[in-house]
């Protein structure tokens, strides 16, 4: 069985009975869980019946904004009160990512702690093996280190941008993939939300996601990183003027069979 469950898929905070971004895939009984911003655990933890996390394999994790890492603390405290002595599991992400871990644990012996729960390793960085998959990154223009990911197995392949304005390395990164998970966070949708930092783009639209995806080849497209409160049905149909596939929406609890 393969299949990816959205876990969360709001950006910057969470609206009402939603996440921020998350998603857990699994395949060929090897689970790893990509991104875990705020809201979101309790969502991963539900999925895999454990109070504990038993069952999950590995952790990526795209970038340092709380948003899309946040709940791997609580992750780490569900591992360390929890299952102290287990196996430590593979963590996958940009060095800032371990530094905000490191402040949140800040207690004596909190470096020590982090790692016996992770195993840690840098991204971007040369192509990993992770269980039945080769975990390939590259980094994407963001206001702190992105890494946009890609996991493919012998018949199965799912990238996911994590946040990035547009690059031409986002062709490659979901190249034919029978899943690409593109941010489409939108912010002009909404009404008196304060504009974006001036300087080169570093979120796309519905509009550039359905353009990525078209570019890439991509068989599906997966919008997540919606802005609060934006209209998702509105984003899908500005997807689909750029892009003739399927479009789908990263609505939490959503589970998609791949591939």
């Amino acid at each position: 069985m393969s299949r990816l469950t959205v876990l969360g898929g709001c950006g910057a905070w969470p609206e009402p009975g939603r996440a921020c971004s998350g998603f857990l895939l699994e395949h060929d009984g090897f689970r790893v869980v990509l991104d875990l911003g705020y809201g979101t655990l309790p969502r991963l933890l539900a999925a895999l019946d454990s109070t504990f996390a038993d069952g999950l394999d590995a952790v990526v994790v795209s970038h340092a904004h709380p948003d899309h890492m946040v709940d791997v603390h609580g992750l780490f405290r569900a591992r360390w009160f929890g299952r102290r002595g287990a196996a430590r599991l593979p963590l996958f992400a940009p060095r800032q990512v371990l530094h905000r871990l490191r402040a949140l644990e800040e207690e004596e012996g909190g470096d020590a702690a982090l790692a016996r729960v992770f195993q840690w390793q840098t991204l971007p960085a040369p192509a990993y093996a992770i269980g039945p998959f080769t975990l390939h990154s590259v980094e994407l223009p963001h206001f702190v280190t992105n890494v946009g990911v890609r996991l493919g197995a012998a018949d199965l392949a799912v990238a996911y941008t994590g946040d990035t304005g547009p690059d031409p390395a986002l062709a490659d990164l979901g190249r034919d993939a029978d899943l690409f998970i593109v941010e489409a966070t939108d912010r002009a949708q909404r009404p008196g939300t304060p504009p974006a930092p001036e300087g080169p783009l570093r979120h796309l639209t519905a509009r550039q996601a359905g353009d990525v995806a078209a570019r890439a080849g991509a068989r599906r497209l997966l919008l997540t990183h919606f802005w609060p409160g934006n209209d998702r049905e509105r984003s899908r149909a500005e997807a689909r003027q750029r892009y003739d596939g399927e479009v789908l929406i990263a609505d939490e609890g959503r589970q998609i069979d791949l591939p």
